[in-house]
């Protein structure tokens, strides 16, 4: 009887330990599907920054064509798609340049839309604003 009693005792000291093995595996599972999330989000936060680079890069008034020096001043916007947009200094955008080049209707909602990206960005870095309200790379 008393082996019985010792068989028994062993038993419940085995269903005690599994569930302790399977909260805990619980537990990872949660701590592991919580990391995935989160690194699911940097990704995506890492991919939106690397979007945005590759297009202010392209953009024309953050790069002029060889041989070609961006003006003093505009005198006159642009009138068709075919003259890209340059910035009142070279090398140098405004907003609103950027709104030209994205054509995007120059309104206040969108100079200003394109005006706070373009400071996250001096933020983060990736651009400059060497003077109020012009933004620029960082080796221009």
């Amino acid at each position: 009887m008393s082996e019985n009693l010792q068989v028994k005792a062993i038993l419940e000291h085995i269903e005690t330990r599994e569930r302790e093995l399977a909260d805990q595996a619980g537990q990872f599972r949660d701590r592991i599907a919580e990391l995935t999330r989160q690194l699911g989000e940097l990704d995506a936060e890492s991919e939106n920054l690397r979007i945005t680079r590759k297009t202010l890069l392209t953009l024309p008034c953050l790069h002029p064509p060889p041989g070609r020096t961006a003006p003093t001043s505009r005198t006159t916007p642009p009138t068709s798609r075919s003259s890209p947009p340059w910035p009142t200094r070279a090398g140098r955008c405004a907003p609103r340049d950027l709104c030209q080049a994205l054509d995007l209707p120059i309104l206040p909602k969108n100079t200003e839309g394109i005006r706070s990206k373009l400071k996250r960005l001096v933020s983060r870095g990736i651009l400059t604003e060497p003077e109020p309200g012009l933004f620029a790379r960082p080796d221009a």
